[in-house]
């Protein structure tokens, strides 16, 4: 899978934090509290990001989680009715998402962690089941890594050295 540097200065990024977990380290003279913000990024064209940030405060696990999401930023392919091209299953640990391609007017149907990424990714018709695991980071992982594996037709007829017509007909 290649990684493409995307120049995120140049893009309009909108934030959605997806979970806010308490993490608690027992010390010797307490408990020590910290929170730990996942937080997914995209400009409802064709990018999507996330990461995860931890701090002491909450603001500030965001901030870092923005950040790290940005680095982390990758390219999907939307076709014309705002779906996918084909039908698909992104994998991160134990957690699956199987990513369906809908009709138009279909809308967006997609449990909590995998509708933000959907969401901000500019996706209008799609949908999806998560298997396996619900830890919300696996599903959003498995998310992105399953939209950035598929490949427009444009990109598969350019590796198979075939015309646009003969892949899609």
């Amino acid at each position: 899978m290649k990684h493409t540097i995307i120049d995120a200065s140049k893009l309009e990024l909108e934030e959605n934090v997806v979970s806010i977990k308490r993490v608690t380290k027992v010390v010797k003279g307490g408990r020590n509290f910290r929170f730990a913000a996942l937080v997914v990024v995209g400009d409802r064209n064709g990018h999507i990001g996330a990461g995860v940030g931890k701090a002491t405060e909450i603001p500030e696990a965001i901030r870092k989680g923005k950040e790290d999401a940005i680095k982390h930023l990758v390219e999907v392919s939307i076709n014309e009715s705002g779906s996918i091209t084909y039908d698909w299953t992104g994998e991160f640990g134990s957690a699956k998402v199987l990513l369906k391609t809908a009709p138009e007017g279909t809308g967006i149907i997609a449990g909590g962690p995998a509708r933000s990424v959907l969401d901000l990714a500019g996706y209008k018709n799609i949908r999806t089941k998560s298997l396996g695991s619900n830890n919300k980071q696996n599903v959003v992982l498995a998310t992105i890594k399953g939209l950035s594996q598929i490949k427009s037709p444009e990109e598969i007829s350019r590796l198979r050295g075939k015309s646009l017509d003969e892949i899609l007909n």
